[in-house]
């Protein structure tokens, strides 16, 4: 078959278009023939399966035994063909021979109706240098290329090229996102320019090919790559050590839903099974927010020192009398001694059990020693009867007793008086204020709506002050209602609870005898079965192998599925991206989901906008690395124009001097401006801006052929670029009413609007054709990192900026031009 007709993206344009609208109809095209021939096999697969079951279950066993892991089989099949509808081919290959098709690696291997090769699948050795090519070491590779999906259809393309001369002039012309931009540098026709390119495939390559094990940080400012190459080295680790990591799963946590998107898009599809993508604020089972507090409250909630509170609160719990325990059970006033409690008390504590795991061990003990004192009142209730009622008539003497030293009771009688004690709500009652069972969100609900109750964890906190105390400032700003709603800064809070808590085991032993139950009654079906079908009588097969065979367990579960749901997982590997705005709670609850210690965190800490996140890995990493804590620095940017890394630099200088903004490489040719607002004329300014922004970043496109500003969102419209409107906190609301045809909030819808309006947070690792900076001043009061947050909305354009502004400038933005 000749080449150009079975990949249409090398055959001749015939009409003006640009290179990823070409690109991405050349791909559907071949995409329309993988779902082709995946309908066809699917018909072929079910029509199989219903041949098999028409036969009946006639026979002899050995042909129902035939019949049976013939359906069995197909059934499989026609599973596994149904669970790759999404996402069913991702990535291409082109290998540096130009006799060599490419090889399209999908979820699934198809062959077509001649047994030709249509889609390799991802676990075949054909599909490696997929996943192990590197610049450095292309695996005889000219280019890879990523392929989004949506359903049927394909959105986006994003291509490396290994080997530029390989590529003919159209395929050239033709390459789209990080190649493209790559080989326009390389375009510089200077010897810089080549090694600028050589340096940041090369800075790349180290951070894909670093070991699995330890700690690796990837710092690097805007435009520089890093949430593409950490992506990338986990499609090298997810095909390079399979076997661990899709028993174990990776987990990667990123700032919003809309990053997490796009991440999911870069990262190939084969990670769906195999990776759970997440924020902080789904961290912690049961449990989805993106709502966040006020930087004062978030600054002491992502506080270490939170970890003692919440240690206090759970021993304020655990309470201890002031006297001897009195419960009124069974007609009787029982009695344990303080002291006895008291000792009970540090002895389990001793035990570094969970309070709730420990709960038994009091309750049993409490109980044992009520039922004891319980015992012994009858035991004198009874000896005392026993007198009286043996007094000699002549003397008023009592008899002599056979042994009045002897045990009136057994420890089966002790036993069942424990189990009484236990169904008394009294009892039950008291328990429960001694040493309650809580839930995570019981514990923080009751500590943080009750002054009383908090200011008592806080002075508790202050006798074991191991790695800190809030301060009499600090705690109020716990204080909330009850009924509040769950924080992303409360989440890592939940799971800090959850381990000082623990369970009682009392859900596990009801699971357990749930399935013990289960399997009976699956067995005594089975043997039904056998005894109508006369296996049974045959001898052939018993009931507990036909009921484990048939068993029924739901749908089919994936890594990913059981990781999300499990609080105790522990991933093969975790990567973190935009990590510099975890806290330090945060961090404790990542490194729960990771005892290995192996993760890739990718980062600036020039960029850290939350009040309670990183200023330096080695403070806030160390101590969990021991040792085996590794930063790469990426210095190269390559995405954002010098023309606006200028502006940025001096944002940097003043807010974080001591940081090094990365060496910007491309230039655009178009200045940042500024534009003054009139008092009240924000809507028609903001309106006339952006619409101005839309119609310049069209018409560059129409102008070059290609993406007006290459960008590393793989999902980029072409149509007219893409506009981000970045706004202050809390006039959101009020900027988006005034732009009613944007995207407004972080959704995965986002990625695909034209003009977006997000915060400065919202945008965070995401990149835009242009950008309009509103309100600069606001921005830079709203947080005590205020500035930092002026920087990342600064360098979220790859073309434009424009800062639209009421009142002055502040200092830093001097340098802008500035329009009326």
């Amino acid at each position: 078959m000749d080449r150009s007709q079975r990949h249409p993206d090398t055959a001749d344009r015939t009409a003006p278009e640009s290179a990823r609208d070409h690109s991405i109809r050349a791909e559907q095209a071949v995409l329309d023939t993988h779902y082709a021939r995946l309908d066809a096999a699917r018909s072929e697969t079910r029509a199989a399966l219903d041949q098999i079951r028409a036969r009946g279950a006639n026979g002899s066993y050995a042909n129902l035994m035939e019949r049976e892991a013939g359906a069995e089989e197909q059934a499989r099949s026609l599973a596994r063909l149904n669970s790759v509808e999404d996402g069913l081919c991702f990535g291409r290959i082109d290998p540096t021979s130009r006799d060599a098709d490419p090889l399209y690696i999908g979820r699934i291997g198809l062959r077509d109706a001649d047994h030709e090769v249509l889609l390799v699948d991802w676990r075949a050795p054909a599909a490696q240098p997929f996943y192990a090519a590197t610049p450095q070491a292309p695996r005889g590779l000219a280019r890879r290329r990523h392929l989004h999906t949506r359903g049927r259809g394909v959105t986006g393309i994003d291509d490396e090229v290994f080997d530029l001369d390989r590529l003919d002039a159209t395929e050239q012309s033709g390459l789209v996102g990080e190649a493209a931009l790559l080989a326009r540098l390389r375009e510089g026709r200077t010897g810089r320019m080549q090694d600028i390119v050589a340096t940041i495939q090369g800075e790349q390559d180290q951070v894909i090919r670093s070991a699995l094990a330890g700690v690796l940080v990837v710092q690097g400012g805007p435009g520089t790559g890093k949430t593409v190459a950490a992506l990338h080295r986990t499609a090298y680790l997810l095909y390079t050590h399979r076997r661990t990591l899709e028993r174990r799963g990776v987990l990667i946590v990123g700032p919003n839903p809309t990053f997490l998107r796009y991440i999911g898009q870069v990262l190939p599809a084969l990670g769906e099974t195999d990776v759970v993508f997440t924020t902080v604020g789904g961290l912690y089972p049961g449990v989805h927010t993106e709502h966040t507090d006020v930087p004062e409250v978030a600054a002491v909630k992502g506080s270490v020192r939170m970890a003692g509170l919440l240690a206090a609160a759970v021993r304020q719990r655990q309470h201890i009398p002031d006297g001897d325990l009195h419960v009124a059970a069974g007609g009787m006033e029982l009695r344990v001694a303080q002291e006895d409690y008291a000792e009970l008390v540090e002895r389990i504590r001793d035990k570094e059990l969970p309070h709730n795991a420990a709960r038994g061990h009091v309750v049993a003990e409490v109980l044992t020693a009520l039922a004891q004192d319980q015992q012994r009142q009858l035991e004198d209730t009874l000896r005392e009867a026993e007198e009286d009622a043996g007094l000699d008539a002549q003397t008023g003497a009592a008899p002599e007793l056979e042994d009045p030293n002897a045990e009136l009771w057994s420890e089966e009688d002790l036993a069942s008086a424990r189990e009484t004690l236990w169904t008394d709500p009294a009892v039950r009652s008291t328990l429960d204020e001694l040493w309650p069972a809580l839930t995570p969100q019981q514990l923080l609900t009751e500590l943080f709506s009750d002054p009383g109750r908090l200011l008592a964890a806080v002075a508790e906190s202050r006798r074991f002050p191991a790695d800190g105390v809030l301060t009499d400032h600090e705690w109020p700003l716990l204080l909330r209602e009850a009924e509040a709603s769950w924080t992303v800064d409360d989440v890592p809070l939940l799971d800090e609870a959850a381990e000082l808590l623990g369970e009682d085991g009392s859900q596990q032993r009801a699971r357990d005898q749930a399935e013990e139950q289960r399997r009976r009654e699956a067995e005594r079906y089975a043997q039904g079965v056998l005894e109508f079908t006369g296996l049974f009588e045959a001898g052939m097969l018993d009931a507990a192998t036909l009921a484990e065979r048939h068993r029924d367990d739901g749908p089919s579960v994936s890594t990913a599925e059981r990781a999300a749901q499990d609080r105790s997982w522990a991933y093969g590997h975790v990567i973190v991206d935009e990590a510099q705005e975890l806290s330090a709670m945060a961090w404790r609850t990542v490194m729960r989901r990771n005892p290995a210690r192996s993760l890739t965190v990718v980062g600036d800490t020039a960029q850290t906008g939350s009040a309670a996140g990183a200023t330096s890995w080695t403070e806030m990493l160390g101590p969990y690395a021991e040792g085996r804590l590794q930063e790469q620095h990426l210095l190269v940017n390559y995405r954002t124009p010098v023309e606006i890394m200028r502006l940025a630099a001096d944002i940097l200088a003043a807010v974080a001097p001591e940081q090094r903004p990365p060496e910007s490489v491309r230039e655009s040719g178009e200045e940042p401006r500024a534009v003054r607002v009139a008092p009240g004329d924000w809507s028609r300014q903001l309106t006339k801006v952006v619409d101005g922004e839309l119609t310049a970043i069209g018409a560059e496109q129409a102008d070059t052929g290609h993406e007006a500003a290459p960008s590393s969102d793989p999902s980029a419209t072409a149509a007219g670029g893409r506009v981000a409107v970045l706004v202050p906190d809390h006039r959101h609301t009020e900027f988006a009413a005034l732009l009613p045809r944007a995207a407004a909030n972080t959704t995965p819808e986002v990625l695909d609007a034209p003009l977006a309006v997000l915060t400065c947070t919202q945008a965070k690792g995401l990149e835009f054709d242009a950008v309009v900076l509103v309100a600069p001043d606001e921005i830079l009061e709203q947080s005590p990192r205020g500035g930092r947050d002026l920087y990342v909305a600064a360098t979220r354009a790859t073309r434009r900026l424009t800062v639209l502004h009421e009142a002055p400038l502040p200092p830093m933005l001097a340098a802008l031009h500035g329009t009326a």
